[in-house]
């Protein structure tokens, strides 16, 4: 018998510390493409609003899977743990790569169509924002300032972009409307 799963919409200012405290923890990013889906653990990302509209942001290196997936479909949703954290899911995404192996199998995650945007949610990680890109800026090292050991840290020459931490590719900061909020739930 298939899972059937509804959307329980939610307001986001209802759940700003508990997105925020699970983002420090690790969330899922989750992107796609002519029908490939990636979902990537992130523990970097603002929650806020801009331009008077609600957004997420997300840094993604520009070496991963994930960047190049946004960069072809900008939209994505973040999947938050409710209840139970399941931090081998959050960290099985973190350390596998999306562009040699399909996650969401492997895991036997279950997918969730989104009704806002063309990326799916995942129903293990049930708080879900959609988010449409509205503006993305990538970092240059010349730009940081009084940041201490950041850049050689975060950006170490010598450790190759295929590295799953801390490597040679910076960031974009990719700006994110949030166009939906729901929680999923297993309909019984």
């Amino acid at each position: 018998m298939a899972n059937k799963f509804v959307k329980r919409i939610i307001e986001i200012t209802d759940y700003q510390t508990h997105i925020l405290e699970e983002l420090r923890k690790g969330v899922v990013l989750t992107t796609s493409d002519a029908g490939r889906i990636n979902a990537m653990a992130i523990s970097w990302g603002m929650l806020g609003v801009e331009w008077n509209k609600p957004i997420f942001i997300t840094f993604v290196r520009t070496g991963r899977f994930t960047h190049e997936l946004l960069t072809k479909n900008p939209q994505f949703t973040v999947n938050i743990p409710q209840g139970k954290r399941p931090q081998d899911i959050i960290s099985y995404l973190g350390r596998h790569s999306g562009r040699t192996e399909d996650k969401i199998t492997a895991l036997g995650l279950h997918t969730v169509e989104s009704p806002n945007v063309n990326v799916c949610g995942i129903a293990e990680l049930p708080l879900t924002l959609e988010c449409r890109v509205i503006y993305r800026q990538t970092q240059d090292i010349e730009d940081f300032i009084c940041a201490g050991d950041i850049p050689d840290t975060m950006y170490p020459k010598n450790v190759d972009s295929s590295f799953y931490g801390n490597n040679r590719d910076l960031h974009t900061a990719f700006y994110g409307e949030i166009v939906g909020a729901y929680i999923i739930e297993n309909e019984c």
